[in-house]
């Protein structure tokens, strides 16, 4: 994953192709310094994200370096994720809900069959693939449906389907805080504490500057972070050291599109088993084509 700051137009244009580049995972509005702009993207290698910048420069999907601010991006690698549970922030609504500060959510009344029915959703309970469905549209029996989502699942390359919120990283009309964070000391015992804390869905190690942490925050309010910052000076005391916070509210976003970016990873996978499959087929022709001309010659 890269999370890019950037600087954009903000055209029709240049948000078209944010929400329909198949690499780039969520962009918000931003006002951080010199940068409008904030980008979530997935990439399979560094050689990947640095020939993708190049070609969208080529093609003026963005201006090039003379024309704008150049980009400041932080790399994360998979390898080092400490954390992710997207559907963490369950647990925040179902507390907000048991103190009454958490009645509804965009308009729909909770009720704690609600909840309930949430929890199961977005923990996969009660969902199921439809391989009956899927036979039918592969052209295939059943149990070769089944197999392979088998495999697919025992090699960890998918999951078992789940429900996710819109904005995948947060509930709705909850604030995201992307924050880069200096542990200075306690680290093992911080990680602990984070593992089980439903504000926050994913966290990474990294190296960027003074800061090693990075977490994706699920905040009600500016108010409800800073509780939960005092909340963690007072447990871990001269844990932290230097804290930068990108806010990024509901009204901040312009594409959250995860579904986008995995249907991309196919469709190149498939092009290239695509491509290897016909220069197979040439190979094997001009082998065909060589041999009859022997025989020919033979005879």
């Amino acid at each position: 994953m890269v999370a890019a700051y950037a600087d954009l137009p903000d055209s029709e244009q240049v948000q078209e192709w944010l929400k329909e580049d198949a690499s780039i995972f969520a962009a918000f509005r931003i006002r951080e310094g010199e940068y409008n702009m904030m980008l979530f993207e997935l990439h399979k290698n560094l050689w990947g994200y640095h020939t993708w910048r190049e070609a969208i420069v080529k093609e003026r999907k963005i201006p090039g370096r003379a024309e704008r601010i150049p980009s400041t991006a932080i790399y994360l690698s998979n390898v080092l994720m400490e954390k992710y549970d997207p559907s963490a922030a369950v647990q925040l609504i179902k507390q907000g809900f048991l103190e009454k500060t958490t009645t509804e959510i965009n308009g729909c009344e909770l009720d704690e069959l609600s909840l309930n029915v949430l929890t199961s959703l977005t923990s996969g309970e009660g969902i199921s693939v439809n391989e009956n469905l899927l036979a039918k549209e592969l052209g295939v029996h059943r149990r070769t449906v089944s197999d392979r989502i088998r495999k697919l699942i025992d090699a960890e390359v998918l999951f078992r389907p789940v429900c996710r919120f819109p904005s995948f990283f947060v509930p709705p009309n909850f604030l995201l805080v992307f924050s880069l964070l200096e542990v200075r000391k306690s680290y093992d015992q911080f990680m602990h504490d984070i593992h089980s804390d439903p504000h926050i869905s994913l966290a990474y190690r990294i190296s960027e500057g003074r800061y090693n942490l990075l977490l994706f925050e699920a905040h009600l309010s500016l108010e409800d972070y800073l509780r939960w910052e005092s909340f963690y000076n007072a447990r871990h005391p001269g844990c932290f050291g230097s804290i930068k916070n990108t806010y990024l509210t509901p009204r901040m976003t312009i594409s959250i599109d995860p579904q986008k970016v995995s249907l991309g990873v196919i469709n190149e996978r498939l092009e290239e088993l695509r491509e290897s499959n016909q220069q197979i087929t040439r190979r094997t022709s001009n082998a065909y084509l060589r041999r009859s001309g022997r025989l020919k010659r033979q005879r």
